[in-house]
């Protein structure tokens, strides 16, 4: 009896270890101010999302796109815009490639890494989105308008995916 209690809580202890070993690859929005984890998606290197916005000056739709990378960063991959204007580039640089396709203005090819992206969160007119496979999640819908965001990749464990906000379902 007492051999197979040590090792009911033998496994019960091995099974508590691991649910604390992140492994859960994860974009996560974090609150700037407070540092806490407001929100995540749960998102593997092979796949790219975007975050889509008015732009405040020209009223005009603009979509970021990027990709996890494998240095634990995010990469720029592509930057989408509908009009010149203040604020937007009138070419591209390196080998990345400048398109116009259906009157909308392309920055392709783009390899801009960061290890993480601040965002604020429009107040009046930006409509800020995050865009993941086809579909669209408003971010105020897990954030207020004029909030910053710092959003970058991370590993979850078990228990940090029970306590958080899993954005994955309101697609």
């Amino acid at each position: 009896m007492l051999k197979k209690l040590s090792l009911m809580i033998f496994f019960i202890c091995i099974a508590l270890y691991i649910s604390f070993i992140p492994s859960k690859e994860t974009l996560s929005f974090y609150d700037a101010r407070t540092k806490e984890r407001i929100a995540f998606l749960p998102l593997d290197k092979s796949h790219s999302f975007s975050i889509q916005y008015t732009h405040s000056i020209h009223l005009s739709i603009v979509e970021e796109t990027y990709e996890l990378t494998d240095e634990d960063e995010i990469r720029q991959i592509e930057l989408m815009y509908e009009d010149f204007a203040i604020g937007m580039p009138s070419h591209a640089e390196g080998n990345e490639r400048f398109v116009q396709e259906n009157g909308k203005y392309y920055i392709k090819n783009m390899n801009r890494t960061f290890p993480e992206i601040v965002l604020r969160v429009g107040e009046v007119s930006a409509n800020h989105q995050l865009l993941f496979e086809e579909k669209a999640l408003a971010m105020t819908s897990f954030t207020s308008p004029g909030s910053v965001l710092r959003i970058k990749y991370s590993k979850l464990n078990m228990w940090e995916q029970m306590k958080g906000v899993n954005i994955f379902d309101r697609f």
